[in-house]
């Protein structure tokens, strides 16, 4: 069976990567060779790039954050995602290209022009076979980051942006769901984790049965 390259979506706070990890695991006891991403870190470079940007108390200008994007998902693709599709593997990314469109396209300014540019050295044109945006109002999501910092969880750079920005990065999501509707499904991530889930499932099921 050819690879099949799957990414997840969301602003801060959506819940993708608590239903990245439950799916990965539903597909590994259903016997497929899964492996599971991100970005940025999914490599050994990409790592410390995250830990650079991420964690840093320095200012960084705009367009040093898109390009370390860029460098980050040009490693990944190159070492990780492409090797393992061509071994077959589904592969599951949390947030690829699609999320440079929404943060640095609509959420720093950058044209279409620039970031489509951007998005195509650093790919190789390699696109997912399927995309689920995990979509949340910008209110509860931010309501949601704040309750992971009240629990300890470690806050990286971020997580201090305005509602306003994550207002602009919902929409840009939402209009690539108008323009890519075979590949691009928006799920509701309202509701308890075992309900998103459900529906997680549910468009996986079509997804696999299609070929």
């Amino acid at each position: 069976m050819p690879g099949r390259f799957i990414t997840f979506e969301g602003i801060d706070g959506s819940g993708k990567s608590t239903q990245l990890a439950m799916l990965a695991g539903k597909l590994r006891v259903q016997g497929f060779d899964v492996l599971t991403t991100k970005e940025p870190g999914g490599t050994a470079l990409g790592k410390r790039l995250r830990a650079a940007f991420l964690e840093t108390e320095e200012a960084v200008a705009p367009l040093a954050e898109l390009l370390l994007f860029a460098a980050d998902r040009a490693q990944h693709v190159n070492f990780l995602v492409k090797p393992a599709l061509s071994e077959g593997k589904i592969v599951i990314s949390d947030r690829y290209a699609d999320a440079t469109f929404a943060y640095q396209g609509a959420g720093r300014g950058f044209s279409e022009e620039t970031v489509n540019r951007v998005i195509e050295l650093a790919t190789g044109n390699l696109k997912p076979d399927l995309t689920l945006f995990f979509d949340l109002p910008v209110e509860t999501a931010l309501e949601r980051t704040v309750n992971r910092s009240e629990n300890g969880e470690k806050k990286n750079r971020m997580d201090k942006e305005s509602a306003d920005f994550y207002t602009r990065v919902r929409e840009a999501y939402l209009k690539i769901s108008s323009k890519e509707p075979a590949r691009f499904c928006v799920v509701n991530a309202s509701g308890s984790t075992e309900e998103v889930h459900a529906r997680v499932i549910e468009i996986m099921g079509k997804f696999l049965n299609r070929g």
